[in-house]
């Protein structure tokens, strides 16, 4: 399953202004650098931009002092360089103005589908053709494609300022470079290469290939797709026929996804941000225009279109910031070669870890779907209904990740690893927070939340309570959907590709799997949603006790702790509102109560329970509306 920016025309952020910190991104229509530090980079790792902490500025692998640097951050705020702290808040708070219009479409998609086709056959063909872009979504935009190629991109980045660097005054030789047989460089004349350049000109076309061959073959293969994801629907023709609709996704998603990896790299979070919306308005408008015609056909149909509104909301800036112009070289046979350097991270070697990984996570739902087209009719649309809402605040929540992961990976290619890892702890509080706020909401108000958002046409009062209560345990899990989310991009964030995110999720998997089985003939779609909350908390619990032992050194029994005091509050706030919630009968003024009252006895209990990130959160608040700063 984004703070207001300074950009220039419509757009509210900047996409690739140099910050204040060396080795900001350049231009990408700048003049094509040489290639000495290429080349450089392939036989050792390219030096850091910054110190490492308690290092001179100039400090760095042989003692170079070439390299301009800035002095050592402040560790008061949080060792990043003056200004990112502020950019990465904007870019957060633009991001997360995004996801939430992006989340309310997805929830009038959902209405929409509920009003016209309820939680009936109609439904739960089309929730099983929406497994497709469900997985298409997690592995090529989310996910997958992320977690492979903003490294790829920052360590592009960051051979062209080390390439940059060389053609200044003093640093060295203006011209490329090629090797000698000993693997050493040497001056070519040759106009030397972009990397990033590069790196898109192997790889895009190359996974557009691949991409319209696996999307053609589903297509082909749609009766096989869903006798095994759902043997135990009656009539699956209906659903054969929206999984070949929403087959196109696999092509439309993976291009929206690398474009999205390539501009969040280049610090440019607002198109990215802004895919969902184009999606659901896509999905919405077939929806309503062709309903009474082709059926529940519309909305798979309307998954097509919005995909590719997806690939034209990012398309104009990723023109802008990495034309596709191919440098002119005199030997172009070499620009292949050189290119598969830029990328190192797109071997196989590290595609199979993350590819396992993706897979394995999005298998939840495959196994839950699977699980529930055993159950009556409306089983797999009331888990959807209740998992799409529930899991609000961890999109929410998992913002923060998306926006400071270039920022990590970026770290982890310049050798910067306490940076790294102050970066990471703190994201990790501040995901958790926001998470688990949402959870004592989801917990307090859940069948109020549901009949607000669903309750009309044929979506009636029994499919809301049992959507609700579903809701309710799903949102056990939440804290561990948001930490998996979270954890996994650090463990990506290197050049050495890594197995244990894999192995962890795998646990998980099994874990679901068998819990699954054993709960499903009992508690129903109770049962199937305890299994998904077992697994994943089992999988967030293994990422978070090998991530500091294996790529950033994170603390995490005190990450452990702050985050047990944050899920004490949110259980008080949580119980808190589940009693008052019944004391007004209507649902709205009921739920508009619960959004005050919530918040403050988790904020309350979070103060009584010392919590470092509710006390920061709250005297900045106080700071703000004190001073003015």
């Amino acid at each position: 399953m984004s703070e207001t920016g300074t950009g220039t025309g419509a757009e509210a952020l900047p996409q690739t202004e140099a910050l204040p910190q060396a080795g900001a991104l350049p231009q990408a229509e700048e003049a094509l650098p040489p290639s000495e530090a290429l080349a450089l980079a392939h036989a050792e790792p390219a030096p850091p931009l910054l110190p490492a902490p308690g290092q001179p500025p100039g400090s760095g692998p042989g003692g170079r002092g070439t390299t301009a640097v800035d002095p050592a951050p402040d560790p008061a705020d949080g060792g990043e360089a003056p200004g990112l702290g502020s950019f990465l808040a904007r870019a957060a708070a633009a991001t997360a103005v995004l996801t939430v219009l992006g989340a309310a479409l997805g929830l009038v998609r959902d209405q929409a589908i509920a009003r016209y086709f309820g939680a009936s056959d109609a439904s739960d063909a089309f929730l099983i053709a929406w497994t497709v872009p469900e997985m298409a979504a997690t592995l090529l935009i989310e996910d997958g494609m992320a977690l492979l190629l903003v490294p790829a991109f920052s360590l592009a980045l960051t051979r062209r300022a080390a390439d940059q660097a060389t053609t200044e005054p003093g640093t060295g030789s203006a011209g490329a470079t090629g090797e000698s047989g000993d693997g050493k460089a040497e001056p070519t004349g040759e106009p030397g290469p972009d990397p990033v350049r590069e790196l898109v000109a192997v790889t895009l076309p190359r996974l557009c290939l691949l991409l319209t061959a696996g999307a053609a073959l589903l297509m082909v293969g749609a009766p096989w797709v869903v006798g095994v994801l759902a043997p135990g629907l009656a009539d699956p023709g209906l659903a054969v026929d929206c999984t070949r609709l929403t087959a196109v996704t696999v092509l439309t998603f993976g291009i929206t996804g690398y474009f999205s990896a390539a501009l969040r790299a280049h610090r440019s979070f607002l198109p990215p941000a802004g895919v969902y919306v184009a999606y659901n308005i896509g999905i919405i408008g077939m929806t309503l225009a062709l309903h009474a015609v082709w059926g529940v056909r519309a909305a798979a149909a309307g998954v097509a279109v919005g995909s590719l509104l997806m690939i034209l909301t990012q398309l104009p800036t990723f023109l802008r910031l990495l034309p596709l112009a191919r440098p002119r070289l005199r030997r172009p046979v070499r620009l292949g070669r050189r290119a598969v350097r830029t990328a190192p991270l797109l071997g196989m070697t590290v595609l199979a870890p993350i590819v396992v990984f993706v897979v394995s996570r999005q298998s939840q739902v495959l196994v839950e779907r699977f699980l529930a087209s055993t159950l009556p009719a409306g089983a797999i649309s009331h888990l959807n209904y209740a998992q799409k809402v529930a899991q609000m605040p961890m999109v929410l929540s998992l913002m923060i990740c998306t926006v400071t992961f270039p920022v990590v990976a970026r770290a982890m290619a310049d050798g910067q690893r306490e940076k790294a890892r102050r970066r990471v702890e703190r994201d990790l509080a501040l995901a958790g927070m926001v998470v688990l706020l949402g959870t004592a909401v989801v917990l307090g108000y859940a069948p109020q939340i549901i009949e607000v958002l669903f309750q009309r046409g044929a979506f009636d009062v029994s499919d809301t309570e049992a959507t609700a209560q579903v809701m309710r345990v799903y949102a056990a899990g939440l804290l561990g959907h948001c930490l998996v989310g979270a954890l996994s991009r650090p463990f990506f964030s290197s050049t050495r590709p890594t197995w244990f995110p894999a192995f962890a999720m795998g646990t998980g998997l099994l874990v679901t799997m068998g819990a699954g089985y054993a709960l499903t003939y009992r508690f129903g779609v109770d049962g199937i949603a305890t299994a998904n909350a077992l697994g994943i908390s089992t999988t967030a619990l293994l990422l978070l006790m090998g991530l500091g032992t294996r790529v950033v050194p994170i603390r995490a029994r005190a990450v452990t702790v702050s985050l047990g005091r944050l899920t004490g509050a949110a259980l008080v706030a949580g119980a808190a509102g589940w009693a008052a919630a019944p004391m007004v009968p209507d649902a709205v003024p009921s739920l508009a109560a619960g959004c005050v009252l919530v918040p403050a006895v988790f904020f309350l209990t979070g103060l009584a329970l010392r919590s470092p990130e509710v006390v920061s959160l709250l005297a900045l608040i106080r700071r703000r509306f004190t001073d003015g700063r």
